[in-house]
């Protein structure tokens, strides 16, 4: 339980700046991932990153319960998957990427969700 309160309280409070800055400043978010889609160097980095911090909470908290906890994991698994396809797939990450942008709500619903997934992390690791 110690591990699983130590990332919720490490993953909540970035959940909440990243989902605030997409909801407030969804425009240079926006042109951030532009910016972002153009450098294969930079896909590739940003996979380096995410894949390793996705493997690290995994390798520390592979734990499939019925509350919140899996959470944790379901996001350490997301960020390592999603890093790995980064390294291999670069080209397929500029074209997912691309995609969401026809798509004009897609940094409000992200921006929401993250927020809300760092706001009940954040409880779970501060308060309850």
């Amino acid at each position: 339980m110690q591990t699983s309160i130590y990332l919720a309280r490490l993953m909540g409070p970035i959940g909440i700046a990243i989902g605030a800055g997409m909801l407030v400043n969804s425009r240079v978010y926006r042109r951030m991932a532009e910016e972002f889609l153009e450098s294969y160097a930079l896909i590739y980095f940003s996979g380096l990153i995410a894949g390793t911090a996705g493997l690290a909470v995994v390798l520390a908290h592979n734990v499939w319960s019925a509350d919140w906890r899996v959470v944790v994991t379901l996001l350490g698994w997301a960020a390592f998957v999603g890093g790995i396809v980064r390294i291999v797939l670069p080209q397929f990450t500029r074209t997912i990427g691309n995609a969401m942008f026809e798509r004009p709500l897609v940094f409000k619903i992200g921006g929401a969700i993250t927020l809300a997934l760092g706001l009940w992390l954040g409880y779970e690791g501060y308060f309850a």
